[in-house]
């Protein structure tokens, strides 16, 4: 087959597929070139970056694409629901960034805990600010509300009781107060809101926006910190920022953005905020899984 890889794609799994008889091509096309390049190819892999429309499809009809994969777990930027329509599968990847994108929201979670990335940026300025960041807090004994809790919220909870957190979890899907899943326990929405400390975002976007609103913020208990590695889509970003302004947010740690990249000079220059240019799944370890599953998909097909 013929294969098209917009985005990157981890070394090894290129060369697997290529001596398995495939040919891949490994190139980034623009929105207003992508359709008519589909055509020529059988699958196309994409990542974040590439968005893969209906116009993209239609343009693609009459060609030979038979499959768009996602290199990741949300599959928000392609229009799947109309591919699979005409007749093209959408395929992803759901288990091979968990780990990675879980210790990411982690590690944001710490550095806002301990002003980790606003000190280190005052010391490369050559100031010593011992004093202003004296107050951090920690993590153990601590609420953390996981909102979405799929593969990624779930590691997110072990790890999180590992360090001797306390961790209620909410989705839509789950009856309030009535499952306990190794110690994290399910609460309505309203109870998270209200009694957790940290609060981890790990749903997929909606169509309806964003998660996070002004609203939503207004219940959150004073001084919550919030950590968003999901969609960038899932928090009102204005919203969040007057709340970072009020102190109503002690911290946010953020790796996704409504757009990328990201303009947001404000929220980016804020100093507890805790900035990543949307790296959840970039370890060396999950590109090796996903691309391991994407040879796997591709020998399926």
């Amino acid at each position: 087959m013929r294969i098209l890889v917009t985005d990157g794609m981890d070394k090894g799994a290129i060369a697997r597929l290529r001596e398995q008889g495939h040919e891949v091509v490994e190139q980034f096309y623009e929105p207003e070139e992508l359709g008519a390049a589909l055509k020529g190819f059988d699958v196309v892999v994409v990542r974040s970056k590439t968005k893969v429309r209906r116009e993209h499809i239609d343009a693609a009809k009459g060609g030979s694409l038979k499959c768009i994969i996602r290199g990741g777990i949300g599959i928000d930027n392609i229009d799947a629901d109309y591919a699979r329509e005409n007749g093209v599968q959408v395929r992803n990847t759901p288990d091979a960034s968990t780990e990675s994108v879980a210790e990411l929201a982690l590690a944001h979670m710490l550095a806002c805990a301990r002003y980790v990335s606003v000190s280190g940026s005052t010391m490369r300025n050559g100031q010593w600010e011992k004093k202003s960041y004296g107050k951090g807090i920690e993590l153990v004994g601590k609420r953390l509300g996981i909102y979405g809790y799929g593969r990624i919220g779930k590691r997110l909870g072990v790890m999180a009781k590992g360090m001797g957190m306390n961790v209620l979890a909410y989705r839509r899907s789950a009856i309030p107060e009535s499952i306990d899943d190794a110690g994290i326990i399910y609460v309505t929405e309203e109870k998270l809101l209200k009694t957790c400390d940290f609060i981890s975002v790990h749903a997929p976007s909606s169509p309806a926006g964003p998660i996070v609103t002004a609203e939503k913020l207004a219940q959150m208990k004073d001084g919550v910190v919030l950590i968003n590695t999901s969609r960038g889509a899932n928090v009102d970003e204005d919203a969040l920022l007057a709340a970072l302004e009020s102190g109503k947010v002690r911290a946010a740690g953020l790796d996704v953005w409504a757009d990328e990249p990201t303009h947001n000079e404000a929220l980016l220059a804020h100093p507890n905020v805790s900035c990543t240019p949307h790296i959840g799944a970039a370890t060396v370890e999950a590109q090796k899984r996903i691309g391991a599953e994407i040879v796997y998909i591709v020998n399926s097909l």
